[in-house]
C-alpha cells in the first residue's frame, strides 16, 4: 500500500476517556475508514508510526437519532480500531504526524 492509501485508511485518533484508560495496556484507538479490514489498518499503523501492532479489534458504533428543533437527524456510523502495540512500542497520538 501507498502512503496515500495509508491516510485514507486511517481517519483520526479517538481521544476520550475509554481510549486514555486503554493506554495504560500498551493499547491506541483510531477512528477508521469504514471498508477497511483489519491487515490494512494493521499495515497503516505500521508505516505510519513505525511501530510494532501485535492485533487489531475492530467495532462499528451505530450513529445515534438525535432531534434538533424538532427535527429529527442520524448521526452518521463510526468504525473504531483499537490496537494493540507490542512490548515496548508506544504512540504519542498528541503530537501528530
Amino acid at each position: 500500500m501507498t502512503d496515500l492509501r495509508h491516510y485514507d485508511v486511517i481517519v483520526s485518533p479517538s481521544i476520550t476517556e475509554k481510549s486514555t484508560l486503554v493506554s495504560e495496556q500498551n493499547q491506541v484507538v483510531f477512528n477508521v475508514a469504514k471498508g477497511a479490514s483489519k491487515p490494512e489498518i494493521k499495515a497503516a499503523v505500521e508505516a505510519l508510526f513505525g511501530v510494532k501492532v501485535k492485533a487489531v479489534n475492530t467495532l462499528v458504533r451505530k450513529g445515534k437519532i438525535k432531534r434538533f428543533r424538532g427535527f429529527a437527524g442520524k448521526q452518521k456510523d463510526v468504525k473504531k480500531a483499537v490496537v494493540t502495540l507490542a512490548e515496548g512500542q508506544s504512540i504519542d497520538i498528541s503530537t501528530g504526524l
